[in-house]
């Protein structure tokens, strides 16, 4: 087991209500050992290395690990020997800036057909877009995906190569498929309901628009949102009671954690908690504006680009938690949640990019590494 680098800022435990400011507190993440170190709640122990990991999931039943790398690789690995083996069939992406392979979900039929979901970047008419695609995923000698169809895609295509979102999640009763599309740096078309980008749509399984969406009388992309005035919305994951949770990147400050409802406008570009680059001011987030505010918010950014909401037994003071990867934070984010409130914040400086973090089987927390380091890391619990 290799170590992990030295923490930039050691372990910061935040407590209070969900908008207090950050105090920190003595300790360091330190490298990793089998036997962990005192004062950590946790060991971590690396498991692989990757060169640009994007997204991971396990798959129900055998545990095997699905993990998708940006550059348009995917990979199973074994749960029992940690082989791991490149999948073929995967569709062409555009890789590049923020584009590429992205997230990969089993699907809630998967026991039965062995179907998953997986999105990606591609190019067409007018530039760029993300796509949402299924197939089988073969798991014997030979890993492929097999009926790869594209059944959705952003709208519209554009120019530029950032902020696609293209997270995806199932709700619990398996009937509907969640996908967060971001502004794609434009702004304005957050704001415009014509358009699917900077929003987050509610789909039937096989990628047609849900009844009873808030726009569905509108028709066309309006048919698809559940919601809009996501900037770019990189969590997306459902709660054991059912609710939607999404972890959204601001501009400079003004990161979210937000409560996901239908039909509401969570405001931006009109409204953030942080400032437009270069200093620009925009009003924050304000009671009786409108718009849905965030259930908690990160001024200086931590740029959020995963969520889990724990729901494990390994960790059991911590079921029912957010877990958000920091990537320009370069740390693990737990928000103590009680129902839809944020009340305490601890922050585990780990000196890394955390790409993805997602709950194992057995309830241990599995985080990827940003590329650069790409490390597979799973942690249980210290002592």
């Amino acid at each position: 087991m290799k170590p992990l680098a030295p923490a930039l800022a050691g372990l910061v435990a935040v407590l209070g209500a969900a908008c207090s400011s950050d105090t920190a507190a003595n300790g360091s993440l330190g490298p990793a050992t089998s036997e962990g170190d005192e004062g950590w709640p946790f060991v971590v122990e690396e498991v692989d290395r990757l060169d640009e990991p994007w997204a991971l999931a396990f798959l129900p039943g055998s545990g095997d690990l699905l993990i998708t790398e940006r550059s348009g690789t995917l990979h199973l690995r074994d749960a029992d020997s940690g082989e791991r083996v490149e999948v073929s069939g995967v569709p062409e992406v555009v890789d590049a800036g923020q584009g590429g392979l992205g997230d990969i979900v089993p699907a809630p039929t998967y026991a039965e057909d062995g179907v998953v979901y997986l999105s990606w970047v591609e190019s067409g008419a007018g530039g760029t877009g993300a796509v949402v695609g299924r197939a089988v995923l073969e798991t014997d000698d030979r890993p492929r995906l097999v009926g790869l169809e594209a059944i959705w895609r952003q709208t519209p295509k554009v120019e530029g190569d950032g902020h696609f979102s293209h997270r995806i999640a199932f709700s619990p009763d398996g009937q509907h498929l969640f996908v967060s599309s971001g502004d794609r740096q434009l702004e304005d078309p957050a704001q415009d309901t014509t358009n699917t980008l900077g929003s987050i749509v509610r789909l039937t399984l096989d990628g047609d628009p849900a009844p009873g969406n808030p726009l569905a009388d509108e028709g066309g992309a309006s048919a698809e949102i559940w919601s809009w005035g996501h900037r770019n919305p990189l969590g997306l994951e459902f709660a054991a009671d059912g609710t939607l949770w999404s972890s959204e990147m601001g501009p400079e400050g003004g990161d979210e954690l937000n409560v996901i409802e239908s039909g509401s406008n969570y405001g931006w570009p009109e409204v953030s908690d942080g400032s437009a680059y270069g200093g620009g001011e925009i009003p924050d987030h304000a009671e009786g504006d409108g718009y849905a505010p965030p259930v908690r918010s990160w001024t200086p950014s931590i740029s959020p680009g995963s969520l889990m909401l724990y729901g494990g037994d390994l960790f059991p003071d911590w079921r029912g938690d957010a877990f958000l990867g920091a990537l320009s934070g370069e740390a693990l984010v737990r928000v103590d949640l009680d129902g839809r409130t944020a009340t305490d914040v601890e922050v585990f400086d780990t000196g890394e990019r955390i790409r993805a973090v997602e709950e194992g089987p057995d309830g241990a927390i599995w985080l990827l590494e940003d590329e650069g380091a790409g490390r597979l890391l799973r942690l249980t619990p210290a002592g």
